[in-house]
């Protein structure tokens, strides 16, 4: 699994991305593919692509609820120096339920996440890899979580804009 040193780095990341703005520590967002975002930090140097949900709907007991969340994203992360690529991990805005997980369903394929807080990620580079590869070929993911008030969410990112956008993250990181 992920350390936590690159957990809460993630959290900043994130919320950088969020708002697609230069941060205080250096963050800059340089680059926009349609749907996607390529950011970079320089020390420690990392670079990610990012997006936000095109669509949300929260439903508790089979209704459709409002729901209130923080940033909602969808990331792929690199981080040479600890020779980190195609990292994959999602904020989901709340907390998570405890040993839950989360689907990430891309044109079918179903991928389980692991959830850490608010966050949830692959079990393992190989993972990474096979939904990289799937994001790429696919045209929507959708994210389906339970937050630890029995809330369940469904997030569905555009792809449009995302293999030039971890290409160029990629590159930005020497890869």
């Amino acid at each position: 699994m992920i350390s936590g040193m690159f957990r809460a780095a993630c959290a900043v990341v994130a919320l950088t991305a969020a708002n697609s703005a230069y941060a205080q520590d250096g963050s800059s967002c340089p680059a926009s593919n349609n749907d996607w975002t390529v950011c970079e930090n320089p020390s420690p140097h990392e670079c990610w692509a990012v997006s936000a949900p095109k669509e949300t709907v929260n439903t508790r007991d089979g209704n459709v609820v409002a729901a209130r969340r923080g940033d909602i994203l969808l990331y792929v992360s690199y981080r040479p120096e600890n020779g980190v690529k195609d990292q994959v991990a999602f904020a989901g805005g709340y907390p998570f339920a405890e040993n839950s997980t989360v689907e990430l369903d891309i044109g079918g394929t179903k991928f389980e996440l692991y959830v850490d807080g608010e966050y949830a990620w692959p079990a393992n580079a190989e993972a990474d890899a096979q939904i990289v590869a799937a994001m790429k070929r696919g045209s929507t993911a959708t994210a389906t979580g339970r937050s630890s008030r029995g809330t369940v969410t469904k997030d569905t990112f555009s792809l449009l804009g995302f293999t030039a956008s971890v290409e160029e993250a990629a590159k930005r990181c020497g890869g």
